[in-house]
């Protein structure tokens, strides 16, 4: 689900002030069946060019899982089929400034992607690739997200709960 829009974020601008609270943020898992496997779609952050998820902040008007696919379409280009339950909760620093981060934890939602756009509002800024699911987790750097595609590795079922899981119509 994309608007095509940037959305307003809720207020995350006193990160240093607010202490050491970890914050919440939503990701999308974003997936295709790609000759009988299943393969997941990585993106590079900004600053330092590793592989990630697209992910971001809360948004006021939206719904965890619809926030994941706006920011799955503003990092990625993506549109699709979002899951309204994550698939699972992974945990990392961001960095906010220089010697400063903050504990993040994410909750990823399966989004089985309909389209990649060639336009897209980061398209300058990120790379994107898509990568068989073992070898993805070979390529972040978190340990929790590496666990999350391990275990989908091991068993691609576990996306049948997911819109349109590998059972059903092929991307």
């Amino acid at each position: 689900m994309s608007t095509g829009r940037r959305m307003k974020r809720s207020k995350q601008d006193q990160f240093i002030a607010d202490g050491d609270a970890t914050r919440s943020q939503y990701g999308a898992l974003c997936w295709r069946a790609h000759r009988g496997q299943i393969e997941v779609l990585l993106i590079t952050s900004r600053d330092t060019g590793r592989w990630v998820i697209p992910k971001g902040w809360p948004m006021a008007e939206l719904s965890p899982n619809i926030a994941a696919a706006q920011e799955a379409w503003e990092e990625a280009g993506v549109s699709g089929r979002v899951s309204d339950r994550p698939f699972g909760i992974y945990a990392y620093d961001k960095i906010v400034k220089l010697g400063h981060s903050l504990p993040c934890a994410v909750a990823v939602y399966p989004l089985r992607v309909d389209r990649l756009a060639v336009e897209f509002p980061e398209r300058h800024e990120r790379r994107r690739k898509w990568f068989a699911v073992a070898k993805a987790a070979r390529k972040v750097a978190e340990p929790e997200l590496r666990a999350i595609f391990l275990t989908l590795a091991e068993d691609p079922a576990l996306l049948l709960g997911a819109p349109d899981g590998p059972d059903g119509p092929a991307a």
